[in-house]
């Protein structure tokens, strides 16, 4: 990722990820997903005022994930799934690590 005053480039992605006003929500709304607890792209998207803009959040995620040290693992597709990605079975181990049970890549239930 090659960074440039407020702007990032996210090499693979080919697009750029601007600090703007639903750039800095996306951030804020990610580091207050609670320990144990997941939140889909959709989810995030909505709160920061454009539902239709899931696929943005994903690049602020991926621009912003060790910047910013966000729990990047608790973002989610919108059917509880993990998204397949080379990070996967990170984020699978991380999620059952903080209680949640997890099949196959769908997170059914929290422990109790």
């Amino acid at each position: 990722m090659i960074m440039n005053s407020s702007k990032v480039d996210i090499i693979g992605i080919g697009s750029d990820v601007i600090m703007n006003e639903f750039t800095r929500c996306v951030i804020d709304v990610i580091k207050e997903i609670p320990y144990g607890e997941v939140m889909s792209y959709g989810e995030i998207a909505h709160i920061c005022g454009n539902s239709k803009a899931s696929r943005q959040v994903v690049r602020v995620l991926h621009a912003f994930s060790e910047k910013e040290n966000l729990p990047w693992h608790r973002v989610v597709r919108s059917d509880m799934q993990i998204a397949e990605s080379p990070f996967s079975e990170e984020q699978k181990a991380k999620l059952i690590e903080e209680g949640l049970i997890i099949k196959d890549r769908r997170i059914s239930i929290k422990k109790t």
